[in-house]
């Protein structure tokens, strides 16, 4: 029987609980936005420890936007499934990596416009995404973690393909996934009941809130 989460609200509680044994009172939960906002507000919520975003973009290919090329971070750092990008024009994929990386600088700008970073050195930096397909955006947005020089990173998530978190527990210090699958439906929708888009003044919200609750304090 397949088994789904009734929405990201329960995702991230279930996920709470199973990441809390790595959590300490130095760790900082990192969310992708938009739906990882919402499954790392109540990771963060749960634990009692602060909330932040990595901002990082799919690049989507030009046949078929919802397969990653690569993705692409807010510094403009990219990460790109090779067997692919290759055989994509480079002048397109270079015009749609600064379109993403443009839209990802304007989701930092809109959801934490006062707010500055909360640098993850020396920290358990606990990674936070509402599911996993391919893992290129989880991985770009792990590097640019990785270059704060955290104590420790954990990657966090509901769902990943069995082959994507093997690939994870390469880079990440720890994985933790509540549902690991071999035989993956190619969507993370796929394993909740409820998985409605995410909007932008919800994550506005769940992140001040987040923040007014820590005293605004790293």
């Amino acid at each position: 029987m397949l088994r789904r989460f009734k929405d990201r609200e329960e995702a991230g509680l279930l996920l709470a609980d199973a990441v809390e044994p790595f959590a300490d009172e130095g760790a900082v939960v990192y969310a992708l936005p938009r739906g990882g906002v919402v499954v790392g507000y109540q990771v963060a919520k749960k634990l009692g420890v602060p909330l932040d975003i990595v901002v990082a973009r799919k690049v989507g290919h030009p046949a078929n936007p919802e397969f990653a090329v690569c993705a692409v971070t807010e510094e403009g750092e990219m990460l790109c499934n090779e067997h692919v990008a290759h055989l994509t024009d480079r002048v397109w994929l270079a015009a749609a990596a600064r379109e993403e990386q443009e839209e990802a600088q304007r989701r930092r700008n809109a959801y934490l416009p006062q707010e500055r970073h909360i640098p993850a050195t020396g920290k358990t930096a606990i990674l936070v995404d509402d599911g996993v397909a391919t893992g290129l955006t989880l991985q770009a947005a792990l590097q640019s973690l990785r270059k704060e020089r955290p104590a420790k990173i954990v990657v966090a998530v509901p769902v990943a393909p069995h082959d994507v978190v093997e690939e994870l527990k390469k880079e990440a210090d720890e994985v933790v996934v509540l549902l690991n699958e071999a035989h993956y439906l190619g969507a993370v929708g796929a394993y909740y009941e409820d998985f409605p888009q995410t909007t932008d003044e919800e994550v506005i919200k769940l992140l001040a809130d987040t923040r007014m609750r820590s005293g605004g304090q790293d």
